[in-house]
């Protein structure tokens, strides 16, 4: 059954750790600590990435910056509440995490496939280039009755397709995971620096 569901949810990154772990929660005496993770783009840009990893699998008093690392794992959400109301944060979840000498340019360093469904109706627009832009929000089941709730975006030809799926639909994305930062207004005079996760789609099948 774990096996089953580990399958619809597989993430696979390589990159450079540019932050100390920091704690992040316990599970039955478990600690988990997240990090920051640049990885590379073909376009000479970089996405940051959250990972969470588990104590057993690395000793997190080290400092480990500046080493290169590849993860492979699951993208996972959860809710965190601040501000009167709930926030989506997403990380990459590491199952197994190996240091690799640096970045070997033959390999993917940034993959994802995910197995869901659409759990609201997809927002399509187009930019003022007229790009051709879809969003989709995708749950992803989990063992024990948990789901994974994970924005995608769609380009062109693949958000013209996605615009007309329903929610509920069956569907099934390849892509990379990317970060963007935005500016958050808290208030008339207060605003933040954020960054956003989502899924680049670059193929989907809907079932």
């Amino acid at each position: 059954m774990a096996d089953k569901i580990i399958e619809n949810n597989q993430v696979s990154i390589m990159g450079q750790i540019i932050s100390p772990f920091t704690f992040s929660h316990q599970v039955f005496g478990e600690g988990f600590y997240l990090t920051d993770v640049l990885v590379k783009r073909l376009s000479d840009s970089e996405d940051r990435i959250p990972v969470m990893i588990s104590e057993r699998l690395i000793d997190v008093t080290q400092d480990y910056e500046g080493e290169y690392i590849q993860v492979y794992g699951q993208f996972r959400s959860y809710n965190r509440h601040e501000e009167k109301k709930n926030r989506l944060v997403l990380s990459v979840f590491a199952r197994e995490v190996s240091f690799v000498e640096e970045e070997d340019d033959s390999v993917k360093s940034n993959q994802i496939f995910l197995d869901g469904y659409i759990c609201k109706p997809p927002v399509y627009r187009k930019t003022p280039l007229g790009r051709e832009i879809a969003d989709l929000l995708i749950a992803v089941n989990r063992p024990y009755g948990k789901s994974d709730y994970i924005p995608c975006i769609c380009w062109g030809r693949n958000a013209r397709y996605a615009s007309a799926f329903a929610v509920g639909g069956h569907v099934l994305i390849w892509g990379r995971i990317q970060s963007r930062e935005y500016i958050k207004r808290l208030s008339e005079t207060e605003s933040e620096k954020r960054t956003a996760y989502e899924v680049s789609v670059s193929k989907l099948e809907y079932l």
